[in-house]
């Protein structure tokens, strides 16, 4: 058993079509991609998603996940709900022309209280789009960060209850839990089990304990451009210069039966095209350690 290594087509900063061609050049086996701009499922041409297949195929690549980021609250806001859950819905439809099972998203802050107004909000519109997505064989997978992991396994759990295909899963990122919700992102993995269906390759500090609904809150206001504001709270690095546990971290996913894909995100604008690079080099470097 083995991890394969991937990498997010866009951070090399090149257009999701270069972006693929940098992934095989680098040494990867898949790339993930973000269902936006060039790659909006609401506006992609046919055009595109044909040379997108084309590309990945000559390149050997395999498309191993979409990326639907919802924005602003994920699914905190109930009147928000119904015109996110049919972007999931048409990001479902773009990965089944692609051939990928797995769309991950950030859906918000679940809250400890289930009883809440905001739990229900987000219950509901996942048990929407989750049962949805199970019932074309795909998985929506909650990124780890926004609440300690044994929250996130039984929201999931509660979503997919009475399905016989997960509709809810968890995409793992050991860097979020260690760099916002000072989770333990070793034993983490074995609280989540079987819900992990795909991974983040990524690391960070925690410089200051802010919470997860102070870091995400900033997220949702000012999105992907907030990592400066976030920077006195927590710093993302390069794969092997943060907090991560490597060895133990991916000895947990292999103790559990993962080998699936080990996605590189690198959100910075300067130098993520190297840094992917080097985090390439070092997964194959400590992977046969396991």
């Amino acid at each position: 058993m083995s991890f394969n290594i991937g990498t997010l087509a866009d951070w090399f900063g090149k257009g999701i079509v270069e972006g693929i061609r940098e992934s095989q050049r680098c040494g990867a086996s898949g790339v993930q991609l973000y269902a936006w701009n060039e790659f909006d499922p609401v506006s992609v041409s046919a055009e595109k998603k044909r040379e997108v297949k084309e590309t990945a195929a000559e390149c050997n690549q395999e498309i191993v996940a979409l990326c639907g980021e919802l924005g602003g609250h994920g699914f905190e806001i109930a009147s928000d709900n119904p015109r996110k859950i049919d972007y999931l819905k048409r990001v479902c439809e773009l990965a089944l022309e692609l051939g990928s099972r797995i769309i991950t998203t950030h859906i918000g802050v679940i809250p400890e209280d289930s009883g809440s107004e905001k739990f229900r909000a987000m219950q509901e519109a996942c048990t929407i789009i989750g049962t949805h997505a199970a019932g074309q064989g795909i998985t929506i997978a909650i990124e780890t960060g926004p609440e300690p992991v044994t929250r996130l396994k039984a929201f999931a759990d509660l979503c997919n209850k009475g399905l016989d295909h997960p509709g809810i899963g968890i995409n793992y990122d050991p860097a979020n839990l260690v760099m916002v919700t000072n989770d333990d992102e070793v034993a983490g993995v074995k609280t989540a089990g079987a819900s992990i269906v795909h991974t983040h390759a990524k690391d960070g500090i925690m410089n200051h304990y802010a919470g997860p609904e102070e870091v995400y809150g900033l997220f949702a206001k000012g999105g992907i451009e907030a990592v400066s504001k976030v920077s006195a709270w927590c710093t993302e690095t390069p794969l092997g210069k943060g907090k991560v546990r490597w060895i133990p971290y991916l000895t947990s996913l292999k103790e559990i039966g993962y080998n699936g894909y080990l996605t590189i995100e690198r959100e910075v604008k300067d130098n993520a095209a190297e840094d992917i690079r080097t985090a390439v080099n070092f997964l194959r470097e400590i992977i046969p350690q396991i």
